[in-house]
This record gives structure tokens, C-alpha cells and sequence, in this order.
């Protein structure tokens, strides 16, 4: 019997993960959202972030030799040459309907990172129509959401890129600062000077929320700026349970901002030693503040800023981070995690993982129930395959370029 969080178990996970994601190739471009039988909702949008995670899932497929994979990356990367890329002003649209119109034309920071992300991620996986793709996502990254006065990245423009949303947001900001690193690496792989660009602003975005912000703030992120990037502690106090932009402290961007503070320490030439503290500190106050905190396990999706729980649902991604953290960390020598990640994939197997339908229930209750609160359906795989993969690779370079040097021929393969 396979034991639950073993490399086999978790190469067999993947492989199935891998099947449920490929589900959401949609005809007319790009991907769209599942349901929770793996079924796209066409009631929902082709959203780009969705596409762009998908793509970079499927560049993970195509390394691990998993079959279908190879055309699904295709596939993302012609929706981002096409029907997602605004042909009159530059930049992606963040939805599309299903005639192909758009459903939000906004330029928004987060789907754009992901752009980032997909494209580095297809490079990787040594697809050429990739490179332009990145070369224009970096390139609109910084000529419009690069703000060099603050060293961060600003929300939202309209279509046109002409006027900008005053409010300001970390989610952007740590997903940029993911893609920011992913795509150093790819053009380190390439030759390419500017990686060194790139992971200088990643370390900038690192120091100003983690060093600084959540330093100050006893290790709980604030998550709301305004204009001039002072923090709005109130901000959606009546709309707790956002998908994205929930009040207070979000459990489980401490534990992934740790990780990323692990990356960059392990891929920036001459880092300083204020990251592994950071990611130290950031591990025990997600766990002290979120894990079981409620009288059942699982994680509190948000707390107030005392550490009080705010919103108790429990949200998928939050063990994937949790586990791909406590990995990490395990590998830089700064804690023994092995009980941490066996607690983590237990509970995973036990109350996430759809072994039924497929994938993982992105929301339970606090009672450990799947709910919808805050997500309906199964649109995302990208955190729980790279929670998979991540305890068998280096810290650096990232998901991707590292599975290109080094992808494990026992995930690879038919499925079972």
C-alpha cells in the first residue's frame, strides 16, 4: 500500500490532477472553469487568470511526459497570442465570454502575472511561440503596473491603460513578485541579462510587504493599500470572505510569501539573511494563528489582527502552501517539518482530495464539509500539483525550469 504523502502517492496525485485539468481546454480558446465533476461552467467567463495558471499546469504535464498535456500548452499559449491579447491597446483582457467578446476588458496586475508565469513556464517547457508572449508580458508589466517610486506594482487600469484604479493590493504584488523570479530563471537558462532586473524588483516587492509591512505588523500581512500605499486595516470589513481581497490577515499568503522569501534567498546572488528569518516567522504565525484554531483542523481562511478568525472556511490552496512551505523550509535546514507535512497531506487525503469526482474540494466548512462560500466548483489545480512536485525540487530555480533539468521519470507516464 502506497503511504499518504509519499513520493509515489504524491506522483500518483499528480497524474491524476493533471487528467481533472485538462478537462477545462475550451474549443474557442484558452480554458475554461470546471465544476465539481470536471465540467465547464459556462456560466462563468474564460477568465485569464485561469488560462494562464492551466497553461503553466500544462507545461508542467509536458515535462512529466503526461499524455495530452503537450497540446493543452499549446493551446494556452495560442490563447494568449489570440483571443486574450487586446490587438488595439496592448495587454490581456482579465475575462472573455463564450462568443469571444470580453467580459471584463479591465488590465488588471494579478491575471497579468499570471501571463507572466504561463508564458516563463512554456519557455521552460520549450515551446518558441512562448518567448514573444513573455517578452511582451514583461514589458507591459513594467510600463504599466511597475511603480519604481514604491518599488511595487499598482492594481488596475482601464482598457486603454489610461486611467488607474486608486486602490492598491499585495495578492498582485506576491504573484508578480512569483512570476518576476519564474521568469529570471528562464532567462538566466536563455542567457539573457535581464534576468538580473527581475529578481531585483522580486526582492524589492519581498522587502517592502515582508521586511517592512509585516515586520511592523507582528508577521500579519497587510493586505489593502491605498494610493500612496498606506495600509487599509478596514478595508472589505463587510465583505469578509472576498475570493480576493478578504479583510484582514489571509492565513495562507503568510505561508506562501514564506516560501517565496525561501526562493529568493536561494536565487538571489548576495541575499539578505532577513528572508529565512521572515520565512521563519511567517511559517509560525500562518500555523499559530490559523491551524485548528477553531476546534476542528484545518486553517481559518482570515483573521482580525489580534489573530482572532475572521472567516473559518478552509480553503484548498491554503494546505497546498502550507505543504509546499513546510518542504521548503525542511530543505533550507531551518526547521524539522516532517510532522507538518504528514499532518498536512492527512488532511488533504482525508477531507480535500475528491476521491470520488476528481481533484481537491477548493472550500470546506469549518466543520470540514465542502461548501461554496467564497469558491464554487474546482476552477484551479495550480496550487495542489505544485504542492506535489515542490517537496522533490530544489527551492530554486522555480517549478518549471527546474522540472526541465531534473523532471522525475516516475511521474511520468500513462495514467492509472
Amino acid at each position: 500500500m502506497v503511504h499518504v504523502g509519499s513520493s509515489a502517492w504524491r506522483a500518483q496525485q499528480a497524474r491524476q490532477l493533471l487528467d481533472f485539468a485538462l478537462r477545462s481546454v475550451a474549443d474557442v480558446g484558452g480554458f475554461g472553469w470546471l465544476d465539481d465533476a470536471g465540467v465547464i461552467d459556462q456560466t462563468k467567463p474564460r477568465e485569464l487568470w485561469i488560462t494562464c495558471r492551466m497553461t503553466h499546469v500544462a507545461a508542467i504535464g509536458t515535462l512529466l511526459g503526461h499524455p495530452g498535456c503537450r497540446a493543452a500548452l499549446d493551446h494556452g499559449v495560442a490563447g494568449l497570442t489570440g483571443v486574450f491579447r487586446d490587438q488595439r491597446d496592448g495587454g490581456w483582457y482579465t475575462a472573455l465570454d463564450w462568443a469571444g467578446r470580453p467580459a471584463d476588458d479591465t488590465k488588471a496586475a494579478y491575471p497579468h502575472a499570471f501571463v507572466i508565469l504561463a508564458s516563463a513556464s512554456a519557455v521552460a517547457a520549450g515551446v518558441d511561440a512562448a518567448r514573444p508572449v513573455l517578452d511582451e508580458a514583461l514589458a507591459t508589466s513594467s510600463a504599466h503596473f511597475w511603480d519604481a517610486d514604491h518599488a511595487m506594482v499598482v492594481e488596475q487600469w482601464d482598457r486603454a491603460f489610461a486611467q488607474l484604479d486608486p486602490y492598491r493590493g499585495v495578492n498582485a504584488v506576491m504573484h508578480t513578485t512569483e512570476a518576476y523570479l519564474a521568469a529570471a530563471d528562464v532567462l538566466s537558462g536563455l542567457g539573457d541579462p535581464a534576468a538580473d532586473r527581475w529578481r531585483g524588483r522580486a526582492l524589492a516587492m519581498l522587502d517592502r510587504v515582508i521586511n517592512q509591512q509585516a515586520r511592523a505588523n507582528r508577521w500579519r500581512i497587510p493586505e489593502h493599500f491605498d494610493t500612496n500605499w498606506r495600509p487599509l486595516l478596514d478595508f472589505n470589513r463587510d465583505r469578509p470572505a472576498d475570493p480576493f481581497r478578504p479583510y484582514g490577515a489571509t492565513i495562507g499568503h503568510e505561508l506562501e510569501w514564506a516560501r517565496l522569501c525561501l526562493q529568493a534567498a536561494a536565487a538571489v546572488p548576495g541575499a539578505p539573511n532577513w528572508l529565512t528569518e521572515a520565512a521563519v516567522r511567517l511559517y509560525q504565525r500562518g500555523l499559530g494563528d490559523g491551524w485548528a484554531v477553531d476546534g476542528a483542523d484545518g486553517f481559518v481562511y482570515t483573521t482580525d489582527w489580534d489573530g482572532t478568525p475572521v472567516v473559518h472556511q478552509r480553503m484548498h490552496w491554503v494546505v497546498a502552501e502550507a505543504i509546499a512551505t513546510s518542504a521548503a523550509l525542511a530543505k533550507a535546514g531551518l526547521a524539522d517539518t516532517s510532522a507538518d507535512l504528514q499532518r498536512w497531506w492527512d488532511y488533504a487525503d482525508t477531507y480535500l482530495i475528491d476521491h470520488d469526482l476528481g481533484s481537491w474540494h477548493h472550500e470546506l466548512d469549518r466543520h470540514n464539509q465542502p461548501a461554496a462560500t467564497v469558491w464554487q466548483g474546482k476552477p484551479d489545480v495550480y496550487h495542489a500539483i505544485q504542492a506535489c512536485l515542490l517537496p522533490d525540487l530544489p527551492s530554486t530555480p522555480a517549478i518549471v525550469p527546474a522540472l526541465a533539468a531534473t523532471a522525475p521519470a516516475s511521474l511520468a507516464g500513462p495514467t492509472s
